[in-house]
């Protein structure tokens, strides 16, 4: 073993005394404030110093795996396809942080010239001796030379960069040393100050890049990838930020009417298990829904875009099944179909057994604009307790179910967000209609009491029902 490895080896066993001892006496728990911050800043320089070795070592493997035959490459002698394979097997890190760990290490790495086997200076020889140093790790390194490379200019301009953003990272410039975000907004002027031709090849790059691919359904999920301009991007958070932003009534509490037998008001819905992509997916979901709806976008053989959702009726009656949309084959729950069915039109077709039409029905079980009005006036929005859809981006629920006789009328309809409709049946929330008024009944985490709860989010009730308690 070389004498780097046996200082390693030697560093790797002192320094696991140190840790093993500081767990089994829980030394750290007994450290005050000054301390276990200096031991924070003392134990983040020797990560730093640790991943820049890290870095140099994997720039090596790369160049090697790159100048040697196929056969004797280093990646494949050891039965990987890629040098960031073999780093994921030899460190045991995740794919995204061993292409970080290759990224890196290309641009700090000095390589050899093939025909002279005379040593070249690294891309960025500055930010190289800044991770030599301590002064940035990984992340850093990344920020920088992620940034720097997208920017079109000379080498001796990136050079430039790379050394004033290198005494920068050493706290040179400022006396403070910046995080990874705040190097990779320094690279970014940067890299806007290089590039001769400013923002106008970039957007011409970015409109040819841009796209947004539907993978092949697997498993019930269909795969979603690609890149947004930068204002779709923004124009799709807007639509996030408003969906998933918490409503709340003029008192600051959930927005819920307490019913005449009924003087305790029911607890907060606040067991929401979703996480933030989950929310994100659902909000697409409904933006989708309400831009269909909306009768604005181009048609498709003279109908509006419409899902097209096929069950057998026998199904639907049993609950029990599959069902199939256009453009997907695999088979979805029947469920699905029913929720479809739920706002929209349901066409009958009749066969006989040999599969041939006999007759064709059309049962249209869309609410009229002048029910939507109405509906929505009544709830104000999504009538779940805790969620803050508001009532344009709802869809109507039908309580009675329409395929088991229940009527298309503000009688039997309630506003759902996208999410709360396509888990009515699962999610423990019951919804039920008392003389034209909607109530709602939770799980046991909302109400243990499992108590009948008229419901809605409607400022003009919320007012009326206040001025009637007055009265009372």
């Amino acid at each position: 073993m070389t004498d780097l490895g046996s200082s390693l080896n030697e560093v790797r066993r002192v320094l696991g005394e140190v840790v093993i001892e500081a767990f089994d006496d829980r030394v750290v728990a007994r450290l005050s404030d000054d301390d276990l911050l200096a031991a924070l800043v003392t134990l983040a320089g020797i990560h730093r110093q640790t991943e820049a070795l890290i870095a140099e070592v994997v720039g090596q493997v790369d160049e090697r795996a790159d100048a040697a035959p196929h056969p004797e490459r280093i990646t494949t002698v050891h039965g990987c396809r890629s040098v960031n394979e073999l780093v994921q097997r030899v460190t045991l890190v995740s794919r995204r942080t061993a292409g970080e760990l290759l990224r890196a290490g290309r641009g700090i790495t000095m390589t050899t010239a093939p025909t002279t086997g005379e040593a070249l200076d690294a891309d960025y020889p500055a930010m190289r001796i800044a991770a030599a140093q301590g002064a940035v790790g990984i992340d850093g390194l990344v920020a920088v030379i992620d940034t720097l490379a997208a920017a079109d200019c000379s080498v001796d301009a990136r050079r430039r960069a790379d050394k004033e953003l290198a005494a920068s990272a050493r706290g040179a410039l400022d006396g403070a040393q910046p995080c990874a975000d705040e190097l990779r907004l320094q690279a970014s002027v940067w890299a806007m100050y290089l590039d001769p031709d400013g923002a106008e090849p970039r957007e011409a790059r970015a409109m040819r890049k841009r796209g947004l691919t539907l993978g092949v359904c697997r498993d019930g999920l269909v795969p979603l990838r690609g890149s947004l301009l930068p204002e779709v991007a923004g124009q799709l958070g807007r639509i996030f930020d408003s969906l998933l932003n918490p409503k709340v009534d003029a008192a600051g509490g959930p927005a819920f009417v307490e019913s005449e037998a009924e003087s305790d008001a029911p607890p907060d819905a606040a067991g929401d298990g979703r996480s933030r992509s989950q929310k994100q997916h659902d909000a697409l979901a409904t933006a989708l829904t309400v831009a269909a709806r909306a009768g604005e976008l181009p048609t498709i053989g003279g109908a509006a875009p419409t899902l097209v959702v096929s069950v057998r009726a026998d199904d639907v009656e049993r609950g029990r099944g599959y069902a199939h949309i256009d453009g997907c084959d695999e088979p979805l729950p029947v469920a699905i179909a029913r929720q479809v069915a739920c706002t929209g039109a349901v066409q009958r077709v009749h066969v006989d057994a040999g599969g041939r039409i006999l007759a064709i029905g059309v049962a249209d079980r869309v609410f009229a604009a002048h029910q939507r009005k109405a509906i929505a006036l009544r709830d104000g929005g999504c009538i779940i307790p805790g969620c803050g859809v508001p009532a344009a981006w709802c869809e109507i629920h039908h309580v009675h179910e329409a395929a088991r006789g229940g009527p298309t009328h503000t009688d039997n309809g309630v506003l759902l967000c996208w999410f709360h409709h396509r888990t009515i049946d699962t999610g423990g929330w019951k919804v039920r209609m008392n003389r034209g008024v909607p109530e709602i009944r939770g799980p046991a985490w909302w109400d243990s009491s499992a108590r009948w709860h008229p419901a809605t989010k409607s400022p003009t009730r919320l007012l009326d029902r206040r001025e009637a308690r007055r009265g009372a």
